[in-house]
């Protein structure tokens, strides 16, 4: 990738591409003109030489062919040139075919006999022929064909796959020998393919065994040292007890040998003395709940039976929801990473980084609703993070196609290269300038450096000319030219029509011209912006992350990926790390499809008045997920296995064979017929999974073959069908054959002969707005559609693959991000979360009746429930909310005259509920001040946001009427909390202020009605009371919003609050007028005088 090739823009369906030139050197130009000849048989590029002259296969007439063509017409055709018909000669960098007459003049041992075998069927040798096929570019020369990739192995031997001085690899005892990918090198690695058979070299007697590596000085000391360490560490185990160690069945225990061998992670249990008191609460709990459902059911309220049964009704729903969110926390744990065995295990000193490339996403829609300033730095941060910098790429996606995030990216890009070395110099944190200089603390602490001070005041300055230069865009930006935005060279911004422009890709850091400037290399950094065309569902930001996924894959496919919000910047440099720490842990990591980091908010006030922490979910519950199957996914700040958003499965561990005798009774005979006919019924239904699923091999690499590869040796018939033929995998990924291919790569990486012209033009074609159409993409591969709250919906379909997450918390949060303060964007990003699990219940996907032949535990399938069930508790809670004034202003109740007996269960419920919470803070470590900030909001959501998504997720289905996204404002004013008390109109504000008032009034009305019928009322109006005080205590926070800091509320709020509650009043009145209650006959007089 060429960072100086300026922005591609252009659509592949109406066939245009052009390169606008950031230099002036501007105009439509075609991209193939970047090329060199074109082949005259397949139209790609012809390349070059190994010696780097223009490739050319006929000396006698120089036809332009290109190396795949000529390799192919001499390896599968007449190997005579289409034009002279000259016989091809075997030119250097090609293997040999038969027919060769011996080349006196060439010296090219090493592809002298590299004869292409025809029984090749690993991944990367596919995904590599099939790039050479069907790909729409040439190779550059040096390319030997085909390239093999060799995959990372499985089986540990002793020295580690390491070189040793006195032992080369050739002489080791073991060598493993892979014979079915494609290459001729035999590489001493430290692990071997398992299912490939590895073959022993036999000792001649005639040579020494010191030859082998046998009895050498080194190979005894070396022994030696080997035993010692196996017996500190076995005996270092027995004296701890096994703390530390991994004791989980499921994953295998590796010999441990030394400090880089040991596991990369651990989990932390929750301690038995704390955790084993909570789980005997719950016991006790549900108990309670059926004793006390016993006695409400069994003694109605006479007096007042609609108040009782609705009341019994939310009673059951509430117990329900209970259920579904507690038993979820059973099985707490948290994590620990070790991050100096990852640089041992893959960051030896003096070899090149053995870590895994990753690329980040950053997604953005409007600039005005997410201020460029913001998403700068969270670029700033992705370009300054403490990993290789050529392994990582950081992909911005522009959906909204805004020049103002353009030339935001521009600027920032520039910026990077003075401070990304400034931050990796003296190491500080956070690496996003904005709040590393908004930081209050001692920034000397720990910098000894003598030039820290100045080149800190000099970097401050930098970045105020900076945050200048984008104020200065974004003031530009408020008044749009009515001919639309023009670039610098004059070329009109591709992007002036939101809704039809084509899809525009700029490398702004690449290759070449990105690097800092102490001369360092950066990070790749990208602007892409998808082709959006009338006509087109694109999916929102579900669209947006897919293409994202396809361009990655073509220009870097790195094995991982990462995304995050444009306002959820890296608050720990090290966030990779910690991740890597997982994904490429050998002992859990093959299993694992993402780690999900917790999510922490910078600029919230101290008490946190609407729980924009949310800290129960993510200290709590997230903690109890992890120790079933993992985490949910919360759409940011999560990273990713590319293989898992593919749609694949989970690899599955070999079982050991179970152990069988013969010493069974004659009477258990049909105890074995009935499990031999439930395993005929398992393997069947297992087989028709992996007919109509995806496929993957044993070891958990995907098993996907090419019909239009010609095998020189065809395989068995059972073979045939494990292979999915190209048809179903354009079917599948789409009709990019580059993208294709490198779904095939489990490790990723591109093909090295690709130049970035042909790249950049495959880039635009799968980010064409019809690249999805007839594909999977959004049903089971990548982000999946049909619902506003894709993370949800994306993670349950990994989980129901098999797949495992992970719940990675460090002890520096690794992102943090801005959260909305006032009231009303509070409010309405609730209202899309809600909405999008009631769209997720109403759908195919909802966790009641999908996948149950999948991967799914059933505890983690009642979290998935529970998250997309909330919102309907709104129902119940409303009418439970409205009950006490009700109560007041009817004096009637909904439980009869309370006995002994009643009592106790009431009391015992009570004391049940808080000895929950109390344990569950305790081992949690959650305050008792943000426990108490969720309940409220869980009351003030639920009356509100939670009933509004359930009547739009209705009206969307059912009537296809659909809402509009709203995108939640990210920064507030430059007064600290400002927008705390920034108050703006939405209906949302109705409900609970109606409830308010109501319950405000049934207080006046009770009190009143108890003044007024003397002391004998006084007795049953606290229960009524307590009843209203529960319902205006957990609204306080809403009502302290709605007033605000200057005690002014919208007029429309108090418009409909009024009304509502007047209507409700008078109805009261009508039915039950304050008057003294009689139990006699009523006397009125009649208007005769009786005298």
């Amino acid at each position: 990738m060429e960072a100086s090739a300026g922005l591609v823009a252009g659509s592949h369906n109406r066939n245009e591409l052009v390169v606008i030139r950031c230099d002036g050197d501007m105009g439509p130009r075609p991209l193939q003109q970047l090329s060199g000849q074109i082949c005259q048989i397949c139209g790609d590029d012809v390349g070059l030489t190994v010696d780097g002259d223009l490739f050319v296969a006929c000396n006698e007439c120089a036809f332009p062919i290109c190396r795949t063509c000529y390799e192919y017409e001499r390896r599968e055709g007449n190997q005579v040139c289409p034009q002279c018909k000259t016989r091809f000669k075997r030119l250097k960098g090609c293997p040999r075919v038969a027919g060769d007459e011996e080349e006196d003049n060439i010296d090219d041992l090493e592809n002298e006999f590299n004869f292409v075998r025809g029984d090749k069927q690993d991944s990367q040798y596919i995904a590599e022929a099939m790039l050479q096929a069907h790909m729409s570019y040439g190779h550059q020369g040096g390319i030997n064909t085909p390239y093999v990739l060799h995959t990372v192995p499985q089986v540990p031997l002793l020295t580690n796959g390491e070189m040793v001085d006195d032992i080369p690899p050739e002489q080791h005892a073991l060598v493993p020998s892979f014979t079915g990918g494609g290459g001729k090198k035999i590489h001493p690695l430290p692990f071997s393919d398992p299912n490939l058979p590895v073959h022993l070299r036999s000792l001649d007697p005639s040579k020494d065994l010191s030859t082998y590596g046998y009895g050498s000085v080194a190979w005894k000391e070396r022994m030696e040292n080997w035993r010692q360490k196996q017996e500190k560490m076995h005996k270092t185990r027995n004296d701890g007890g096994g703390k530390g160690w991994n004791n989980d069945n499921e994953e295998p225990d590796l010999p441990l040998m030394d400090e880089a061998r040991q596991p990369l992670s651990r989990k932390l249990p929750v301690p038995s003395s704390q955790i084993n008191p909570y789980r005997m609460i719950i016991i006790i709990r549900l108990i309670v709940v059926g004793f006390f459902f016993h006695y409400r059911i069994t003694n109605p309220a006479s007096d007042a039976y609609p108040l009782w049964l609705i009341s019994v009704i939310c009673e059951i729903w509430f117990a329900i929801s209970w259920i579904l969110d507690q038993f979820p926390k059973w099985l707490p744990i948290e994590r620990e990473t070790y991050l100096d065995r990852l640089s041992l295990r893959y960051e030896k000193e003096g070899q090149p980084s053995r870590l895994s490339p990753i690329d980040i996403f950053v997604s953005t829609v409007d600039p005005m609703k997410e201020p460029p300033l913001i998403t700068a730095n969270t670029v700033l941060s992705i370009l300054a993070v403490d990993y290789p910098v050529e392994k990582v790429s950081c992909y911005v996606s522009d959906d909204g196609a805004a020049m103002l995030t353009f030339e935001a990216l521009s600027e920032t890009s520039e910026f990077a290269k003075k401070w990304t070395p400034f931050c990796k110099k003296f190491n500080i944190e956070p690496r996003a300038p904005e709040w590393y200089f908004q930081q209050k603390i001692d920034y000397l602490k720990d910098k000894v450096h003598p030039s820290f001070i100045k080149e800190r005041r000099a970097m401050k300055r930098e970045y105020e000319e900076f945050k200048v230069r984008i104020n200065a865009l974004v003031a530009k930006a408020q008044k749009v030219p009515e001919e639309g935005w023009t670039m610098q060279d004059g070329t009109p911004w591709p992007g002036n029509n939101v809704r039809d422009h084509p899809g525009m890709i700029q490398v702004f850091l690449g290759q070449s011209g990105g690097h800092d400037v102490e001369g360092n290399e950066l990070p790749r950094l990208v602007y892409v912006s998808r082709e959006k065309r009338p006509g087109f569902n694109h999916h929102k930001k579900a669209g947006a992350m897919n293409a994202l996924v396809r361009v990655s894959a073509v220009l870097t496919n790195a094995p991982y990926l990462l995304n995050v919000d444009c306002d959820h910047y890296f608050n720990n440099s090290k966030a990779i790390r910690e991740a890597m720490c997982f994904m490429m842990d050998p002992l859990v990591g093959k299993k694992v499809c993402y780690v999900q980091f917790p999510q922490r908010f910078d600029g919230i006030d101290r008490h946190d008045r609407y729980a924009n922490r949310n800290i129960v979910f993510f200290d709590i519950n997230m903690k109890g997920l992890d120790g079933i199957q993992g985490p949910i996914y919360v759409g940011t700040g999560c990273a990713f296995r590319r293989q898992a958003l593919y749609g694949y499965d989970a690899p599955k561990s070999k079982k050991p064979p179970r152990r069988t005798c013969n010493c069974w009774p004659k009477w258990c005979c049909c105890g074995c017929c009935c499990s031999g006919r439930w395993k005929k019924k398992t393997a069947k239904a297992k087989q028709e999974k992996r007919r109509n699923g995806s496929r993957r091999g044993d070891n958990g690499a995907p098993v996907l073959a090419l019909e239009g590869i010609e095998d020189g040796k065809q395989g068995n018939e059972d073979d045939k069908k494990k292979l999915m033929s190209e048809q179903k995998l354009e079917k599948k990924f789409g009709q990019s054959p580059v993208f294709v291919a490198s779904t095939l790569l489990e490790n990723g990486g591109t093909l090295k002969g690709a130049t970035p012209a042909s790249l950049l033009k495959e880039a635009i074609h799968v980010i064409s707005c019809g690249y999805e159409d007839k594909t999977d993409w959004g049903k089971e591969i990548g982000w999946i559609y049909g619902s506003v709250t894709e993370d949800i919906l994306t993670g349950f379909k990994m989980h129901c693959h098999g797949w495992r997450s992970i719940y990675c918390i460090p002890e520096r949060p690794a992102f943090k991000g801005s959260a909305p303060l006032n009231l009303s964007d509070r409010l309405h990003q609730v209202l899309r979360w809600a909405l999008g699990s009631v769209e997720i219940f109403l759908s195919k996907h909802c966790p009641l009746w999908y996948g149950y032949r999948g991967g799914l535990k059933w505890l983690e399938r009642l979290s998935y429930i529970n998250a997309t069930v909330y919102p309907w508790t709104s129902i119940p809670l409303l009418a439970y909310c409205t009950l006490p004034a009700v109560c007041l202003l009817t004096g009637k109740f909904i439980t009869p005259e309370l006995s002994n007996v009643a009592s106790l269960w009431f009391l015992s419920l009570f004391i049940c509920i808080f000895a929950t919470s109390i344990l569950e803070m305790r081992w949690s470590g959650v305050g008792i001040d943000d426990w108490w900030r969720n309940e409220q909001f869980w009351v003030i959501g639920g009356v509100s946001s939670h009933l509004f998504a359930v009547f739009q997720g209705l009206l969307k289905v059912l009537a296809g009427i659909d809402t509009n996204f709203t995108v939640t404002t990210k920064a507030g004013d430059d007064e600290e909390f400002s927008e705390l008390y920034t108050f703006k109109w939405t209906t949302l504000l109705i409900p609970p202020t109606t409830l308010l008032i109501v319950n405000f009034i049934g207080v006046v009305a009770g009190v009143s009605n108890a003044i007024n019928n003397g002391y004998e009322s006084w007795g049953p109006l606290f229960g009524k009371l307590f009843f209203s005080f529960w319902v205006i205590v957990h609204l306080y926070p809403f009502l302290k919003g709605l007033v605000g800091r200057q005690n002014r509320t919208p007029t429309i709020v108090i418009v409909w609050s009024i009304l509502l509650a007047s209507i409700f009043s008078l109805l009261w009145v009508r039915i039950d007028p304050f008057l003294p209650k009689s139990d006699g006959p009523l006397l009125e007089e009649c208007g005769l005088d009786c005298n």
